[in-house]
């Protein structure tokens, strides 16, 4: 991968497509670090855009077309889904490296030759997957060994949302199959335990008015992992449900651990042991740093495109199995 070793080429010239929260938690990443400048954003709407340039100070364009093909931009951040596979696409062509989050697109089959298309042009692809930073993916990682051989997970994120705004989380095109578009639920468990043999999934939506939308969606997968493991995902949002529920549990032959929300427990019959659960603050920061050290100095980032794009195919088996009915074998 090429880097910027040369101190005369600082600042890295940034290119960020997308406004919204992620977008602007990287734009200020990049001002807390003096070997980056943001220099161009283009938004989904001028009036988003335009804000975004007076709050951080850059340049708007008019497009996502006209941002990845301009000279001074080494390189594209892209925080949004729509299109992402082709942004990708476009920005490696014009010779730029990319941070992206996940998904890296909705699609397998593009994702996979967006990682072969980084690699023939010798770019950085980073695929963010901050998850693996909180501090629930770290607690979980440092107490795994004190529960033994592990054989059931649960992973449940319900969130109730009413009324169910119309966005494009609640667009059956734009967000996609919701555990692709929401693929740090199986990248959890991918990262953790491995490979996976069979994947086997329900889901169900409640149509919104309008069309295209929805106000509700619920996604059940069971994956059963080549080591044995059988882990649980639930995935739910919108305006049917009264109750959220963001637990991660993991089952061993010498004890459980239990997360719920920010609050971890190592549970050994009646022995209850707290669990320090570092804060969620800070992660795209820390992700951006990491991502500017790899460029500039060579060193290797937490996670690698071919790991999301690996939770991806098992995101992807998940709607074929949603939709076909059947199990489906990896």
């Amino acid at each position: 991968m090429q880097s910027f070793r040369d101190s005369s080429q600082l600042p890295l010239k940034i290119g960020i497509i997308g406004t919204g929260y992620a977008a602007k938690r990287r734009a200020e990443a990049f001002q807390e670090d003096d070997r980056a400048l943001v220099i161009a954003v283009t938004g989904n709407t001028p009036e988003n855009t335009e804000a975004f340039c007076q709050a951080y100070n850059t340049e708007s364009c008019n497009s996502w077309q006209q941002l990845v093909n301009r000279p001074d931009i080494d390189v594209v951040v892209i925080c949004i889904l729509r299109d992402r596979g082709a942004i990708v696409r476009a920005a490696l062509k014009s010779q730029k490296h990319v941070i992206t989050e996940y998904p890296l697109a909705l699609d397998y089959r593009e994702a996979r030759e967006a990682i072969q298309l980084a690699q023939q042009e010798n770019k950085l692809l980073h695929v963010e997957h901050i998850e693996l930073l909180g501090g629930l993916h770290q607690a979980m990682r440092q107490h795994l060994s004190e529960i033994g051989n592990v054989f059931y997970g649960r992973y449940a994120t319900i969130t109730p949302q009413r009324p169910a705004p119309r966005r494009w989380t609640y667009h059956y095109d734009l967000f996609g199959f919701p555990l692709i578009a929401a693929l740090s639920r199986i990248h959890r468990l991918t990262d953790l335990f491995g490979t996976v043999a069979t994947v086997s999934c329900q889901s169900r939506f409640w149509d919104a008015l309008e069309s295209g939308y929805y106000i509700a969606s619920l996604c059940s997968a069971q994956l059963r992992f080549t080591n044995g493991l059988i882990a649980d995902i639930i995935y739910g949002k919108g305006e049917v449900f009264w109750a959220g529920d963001r637990t991660f549990q993991l089952h061993g032959d010498r004890g459980v651990l239990i997360f719920e929300g920010e609050t971890g427990n190592l549970i050994r019959g009646e022995e209850k042991t707290p669990l320090q659960v570092a804060s969620r603050k800070g992660l795209f920061a820390k992700d951006t740093k990491m991502v500017l050290d790899c460029l500039l100095e060579g060193t290797p980032l937490y996670t690698n495109p071919t790991a999301s794009l690996y939770a991806l195919k098992v995101a992807e088996a998940a709607a074929r199995s949603a939709k076909e009915g059947i199990t489906i074998e990896l």
